[in-house]
């Protein structure tokens, strides 16, 4: 009987536990919201900031692939004017 009285106190007692507990929870689900809201314009801002201007960082990125793609190409033209070089002295020689 004692075990049936505890049991029915501690179903009256989750109820109010949780009543107590939840509108903690519910007000910073709230709160979480409301400063993803404020936040959300500031971010925005940034990103388009971002989007729109080259950092230092990425015009040295950009510079040092520039002079790359420049150097292969250089490379590239000498090895086909090498090749026709030794293609014209080959066709000479015969």
């Amino acid at each position: 009987m004692r075990l049936r009285r505890k049991l029915y106190r501690l179903k009256r007692l989750v109820p109010v536990l949780l009543a107590v507990m939840l509108p903690g929870c519910v007000a910073t689900m709230v709160a979480g919201a409301a400063v993803a809201v404020v936040k959300a314009p500031f971010q925005l801002a940034g990103v388009a900031v971002d989007t729109l201007t080259t950092s230092q960082e990425e015009a040295d990125r950009n510079a040092g692939k520039k002079a790359r793609k420049e150097r292969e190409a250089a490379e590239k033209a000498q090895k086909k004017a090498d090749k026709a070089d030794r293609a014209a002295r080959a066709a000479r020689d015969d």
